[in-house]
């Protein structure tokens, strides 16, 4: 296979141990994988290339919710599928940040109404000690303030718990791969208010190439997106992003693109 490359299946569904006769496979890139270390070059010379040494493994999932049954439930889908690791529980917040400090996981699925310590400062304690872990708001009611502060905590996307299974399944990869995953009636309720709240400039402007990441992360690209589509390396995307959120004192892509949205770039 080419160099920065692997194979990945993209069989529906994509069962463990189950020979599907009709499995497709797809030669991607990946960001995920180990890159290999090599000599600082212009960025001319490496633009869009990473040399991969390692296939990515499945993504590791803590599930953090007060229902026994619903943990249940969602790790036996989960672990049917190849690409997902189900590597712990928890039944409150106060275990979910525990075990997140444990297991850093890659995505937390977190039910927002708990007892002890409920989803929202979990969400803020766990990003503020490990912003590289992913979270999906989970909860069973839509409303605005919850919504709202759950995505400007740093959650990754947000699900009703009717959501179907696959629903489930896709907000998890896109969290995995620095993408944001909403439930559509949440994307209307962000978006009228949106249209409602006042504008203000950054403390910092942005710069022009900056404003052009930002737009690309509204529209809910990954590094690897936005690089392919401007030109430049996935290690120049991933610093573009770092230094958006710095100048505008987010703690998230998802709130990045919250401001994007709000401010017009798009």
């Amino acid at each position: 296979m080419p160099e920065g490359t692997l194979l990945r299946d993209l069989g529906t569904p994509r069962l463990r141990d189950v020979p599907d006769p009709e499995r497709v496979f797809a030669l991607v890139h990946t960001s995920r994988a180990r890159t290999a270390e090599a000599p600082q070059t212009e960025e001319s010379e490496t633009q869009g290339i990473e040399s991969v040494t390692d296939e990515e493994g499945p993504i590791r999932v803590l599930l953090v919710d007060d229902h026994a049954v619903v943990r249940r439930g969602l790790r036996g889908f989960l672990e049917l599928l190849k690409d997902f690791d189900v590597v712990g529980e928890a039944e409150n917040g106060r275990e979910g940040v525990a075990a997140a400090d444990r297991l850093v996981p890659d995505v937390i699925l977190m039910d927002l109404l708990m007892p002890e310590m409920g989803g929202l400062e979990a969400i803020a304690t766990i990003k503020q000690a490990h912003p590289e872990i992913e979270i999906v708001a989970v909860t069973s009611f839509i409303e605005e303030e919850k919504v709202t502060t759950a995505l400007e905590a740093g959650a990754s996307g947000y699900l009703l718990k009717d959501a179907e299974a696959e629903e489930v399944a896709q907000a998890i990869r896109a969290a995995y791969h620095g993408e944001v995953h909403l439930d559509p009636a949440v994307s209307r309720l962000l978006a009228q208010r949106l249209r409602q709240r006042k504008e203000a400039d950054p403390v910092e402007p942005l710069t022009a190439r900056e404003k052009e990441v930002l737009s690309q992360l509204a529209k809910g690209a990954s590094n690897k997106e936005i690089a392919y589509g401007l030109g430049i390396t996935e290690r120049t995307a991933r610093t573009h992003v770092s230094n958006i959120l710095g100048k505008l004192a987010l703690a998230s892509r998802t709130q990045a693109a919250l401001y994007a949205v709000e401010h017009k770039l798009v």
